[in-house]
Parts: structure tokens; C-alpha cells; sequence
């Protein structure tokens, strides 16, 4: 991810698990503002059909889904708040979460046609 993430510049299996369900991943990720890690679990992994994984033990879901398209494959990303993960920011940033949600949510989706465009060409390039 990090050679096509605006956000994520770089991801490492924990303890060399591999793209597994139940495997674990931390990811670095980068704005102009700050610099952060987070842990990752992997919760689908169906190799040429669905890789998704949920980052801080459920707070947020990000899934790559893959379909035949015209001889090709068609990617779909997609970010999710998950149920969790609103509350968890409702009691880490109390009055100001959901401007913090609304925000987060907004750059995860500006992020997604970024990064779909880096994958194709990386997946184009051979």
C-alpha cells in the first residue's frame, strides 16, 4: 500500500503472518500534519474475490473486492466507519468527534480514487 496510498506509507505483517484471515498488520501513515502507526486484522481473504481487514480491533473496515470486467478485473475499495469505531471517537474526542469523524471519513474517501489509480497502473505496468 505505501507505493499507492496518499495516506499509508508503508505496511509490515506482525510476526511474519502473512495475508491470512486472523493475521495482523501494522501501517504507517503520514499527512503534512502527523505521523501514525496502527494495527490491522485481516477479516477476508479469499483470494481474487475480497482482502479486507479492520483497523484497531474493529473500529474501521477497508475492503478491496475484485469482479471479472471486460477480459480484466475490476478493483472496488470501500472505507467504513464501523459502529465501534464512532463510539471509540465519541469518547476519545468527546464534543468534537464527529467534526474528527467527518474528517476522517472525508480523506479516506478522497484517498480511494488515488490510490485505485496507482494499482492500475502498477497492475498495467506488469
Amino acid at each position: 500500500m505505501g507505493e499507492w496510498s496518499p495516506i499509508c506509507a508503508a505496511c509490515w505483517w506482525d510476526d511474519d503472518a502473512g495475508p491470512r484471515v486472523g493475521a495482523w498488520f501494522t501501517g504507517r501513515n503520514q499527512t503534512p500534519e502527523r505521523t501514525w502507526e496502527t494495527r490491522s486484522q485481516v477479516v477476508a481473504a479469499d483470494a481474487g474475490r475480497e482482502f479486507a481487514f479492520e483497523v484497531n480491533h474493529g473500529w474501521v473496515r477497508w475492503s478491496y473486492t475484485f469482479s471479472p470486467a471486460g477480459g480484466g478485473t475490476e478493483l472496488t475499495e470501500s472505507w467504513h466507519f464501523l459502529p465501534k469505531g464512532i463510539e471509540g471517537f465519541h469518547g476519545r474526542y468527546g464534543d468534537d468527534a464527529d467534526r474528527q469523524i467527518a474528517e476522517r471519513t472525508s480523506a479516506a474517501h478522497r484517498g480511494i480514487p488515488i490510490t485505485l489509480t496507482a494499482i492500475k497502473r502498477a497492475a498495467e505496468a506488469g
